[in-house]
């Protein structure tokens, strides 16, 4: 900055006033610069930024009892949690977290991502992260799972190495994330597969029915420290097995909810204890069993009278990510791209039509 400041004196030597007037604000844009930079820092951690774009939105490690980063989470938070160690999300994965951006533009939405290193000061070159940096109420965090768990009965259970080789550990990791992400911060939780159609601020202390008497947590919102989530901690360690596919999850819920509310079947709509078991329709609209309906054509009357009650779409990730959906078409989660995750859409057709494209 000094060679900087010398040229300016030698260029207006007959202009002194005028010169020291500029030298003084180029001192401040400069000053001014350097402050923001420094003040992206804390002392626990670094900054995360997009490598292919300037963003004022900073991505920061955590200070001490955070997830991590930045300031520590308030209720109401949308969060989306990635446990494994993938770092190059899917279409869905991004059109969930910009339908939920867009759904709730007053409301920070945090992607937690175990495969981002702590050290590392930007986020990977990917095009899902250049998108999702658009939103000024996105953040994309490193996720720390035994800061996570600490302070919680989890803490024990994530150190035990042995449960790495059950079949089911992921999604059974996923289980236990969410449900301490609830207890600890409140706010809302989502699946990656989901599709955000409406604000879901005004659904508290509530989770789905994602069939008749059986509970789903990809969905969940709650306010901190809830009897119910903890309940559900305590639960998961007293009941344990991770070799039953949806014991640590559905099952885990729906036998809390049925033990909290000392009743055996769970009806539609009811409120118990002040946690609401939402009707299917709200957030289940395509039950699992018919995930292929998904691709298929419906017109745009038949989707409004399906989705009427509903606030949000549960793809089914897990039973239909081999199909191929035509982007272009007027399949049912075609239109749900183009109307709620648009970005994301517009990005699937240009690569479309690269792939379609003639080699010469």
């Amino acid at each position: 900055m000094s060679n900087y400041l010398q040229k300016l004196t030698t260029v207006l030597p007959s202009h002194r006033p005028g010169a020291l007037f500029i030298l003084i604000i180029s001192f401040l844009l400069v000053a001014s610069v350097v402050f923001y930079q420094r003040t992206g820092k804390d002392t626990e951690g670094q900054l995360y930024h997009s490598p292919t774009q300037n963003r004022s939105e900073d991505f920061l490690t955590s200070p001490p009892h955070t997830i991590a980063g930045g300031s520590p989470p308030s209720p109401g938070d949308v969060f989306f949690v990635e446990t494994s160690e993938r770092i190059n999300p899917s279409y869905l994965f991004t059109c969930s977290v910009e339908s939920a951006a867009r759904a709730h533009p007053g409301t920070r939405v945090v992607v937690l991502m175990k495969g981002l290193a702590k050290g590392n000061v930007s986020l990977p070159s990917h095009w899902a992260f250049s998108l999702l940096s658009c939103f000024p109420n996105m953040e994309i965090r490193p996720l720390d799972l035994a800061e996570l768990f600490s302070g919680t009965p989890l803490a024990k259970w994530y150190s035990q190495p042995e449960h790495q080789k059950e079949p089911y550990f992921f999604p059974v990791l996923s289980d236990a994330c969410r449900i301490t992400i609830m207890w600890k911060f409140g706010g809302i939780y989502l699946d990656t597969d989901f599709i955000v159609l409406k604000n879901l601020k005004n659904l508290t202390n509530a989770l789905g029915l994602q069939s008749q008497d059986v509970l789903n947590g990809a969905f969940l919102s709650f306010k901190p420290k809830h009897e119910f989530m903890e309940l559900c901690i305590q639960d998961f360690v007293d009941n344990y097995n991770g070799w039953i596919w949806a014991h640590q999850g559905p099952e885990l819920l729906t036998r809390v909810f049925k033990k909290l509310c000392s009743i055996s079947n769970i009806q539609n709509g009811m409120i118990c204890k002040g946690v609401s078991a939402l009707p299917p329709d709200a957030l289940c609209p395509i039950p699992w069993q018919d995930w292929k309906k998904l691709f298929e054509a419906i017109s745009s009357s038949e989707l409004h009278n399906l989705l009427k009650n509903t606030y949000a779409v549960h793809v089914w990730n897990k039973l239909s990510h081999d199909a191929r959906l035509e982007i272009t078409s007027q399949a049912l989660l075609a239109q749900l791209y183009s109307q709620f995750c648009p970005a994301t859409s517009a990005q699937m057709k240009k690569d479309f039509e690269e792939q379609s494209r003639p080699v010469m």
